[in-house]
């Protein structure tokens, strides 16, 4: 076997954001290769759609052989408040957030599990302990969920050496962020965290590389919230 195909493969969902490059970039540095999962990603897939999900990791399976690191990135964001509610927008939002990652983990984990190695990472938000405002529903409803997947996932596949974790960045300075925070939004949430400054996409990157290394191989079950110190918990 080559040098490439002994090197751990990590899935990367959301990959081609901000975020998800970062944290792509973060990875292969520390030695994975990195396949992206999106809608202009190395395997393209519309996540919102349990199909194209199903399609994308049996293309995973059947080019690259194995996923030894899940890290889900992907997220759909549509502002909702009870007043408006709409369950097709809401369930756009819990496909992508929510039932996607369960279709992918529910397709690599059993060569995790046969493997007795694997790393599971869900990216969060810290909204989930403080939404901003009532427009926030949908996202954090399903960001909540997100968290009581991870835990439930983490009791049900840890005994075979597959750890299930999360990050839950703060407000990160991205172009993505920029478009939706009027100005001054993201400098007034700095000035209440506790390190005053931006929060950037390699912050989180770097917490999901440790999280996907050896050195954290006695981490389960749990979300490390990385938004300078705005939640205290």
């Amino acid at each position: 076997m080559s040098e490439l195909d002994e090197r751990r493969v990590a899935v990367v969902t959301g990959g081609a954001g901000a975020i998800g490059t970062s944290i792509g970039e973060a990875l292969a540095e520390s030695g994975h290769r990195v396949v992206v999962l999106d809608r202009t990603g190395d395997i393209v897939c519309d996540l919102s759609s349990a199909d194209s999900t199903r399609e994308a990791a049996r293309t995973v399976l059947d080019r690259y052989g194995r996923c030894d690191v899940l890290v889900h990135c992907a997220t759909a964001f549509d502002p909702m408040s009870v007043a408006d509610f709409d369950v097709h927008r809401w369930r756009q939002v819990q496909a992508v957030n929510v039932e996607a990652p369960l279709l992918l983990a529910q397709a690599f984990t059993p060569g995790m599990r046969d493997r007795t190695f694997g790393r599971i990472v869900f990216i969060g938000s810290n909204t989930v302990w403080e939404p901003p405002n009532s427009t926030f529903l949908p996202y954090v409803a399903s960001k909540g969920a997100m968290l009581g997947v991870m835990r439930t996932l983490a009791v049900t596949l840890s005994p075979d050496g597959v750890a299930v974790t999360a990050v839950a960045p703060g407000l990160t300075d991205t172009p993505a962020s920029r478009a939706v925070n009027l100005d001054g939004e993201i400098e007034a949430v700095v000035g209440m965290q506790a390190m005053k400054r931006p929060l950037v996409p390699e912050d989180t990157a770097r917490i999901v590389a440790f999280l996907a290394s050896d050195a954290a191989e006695a981490l389960t079950g749990q979300v490390l919230v990385a938004d300078g110190g705005l939640i205290k918990r």
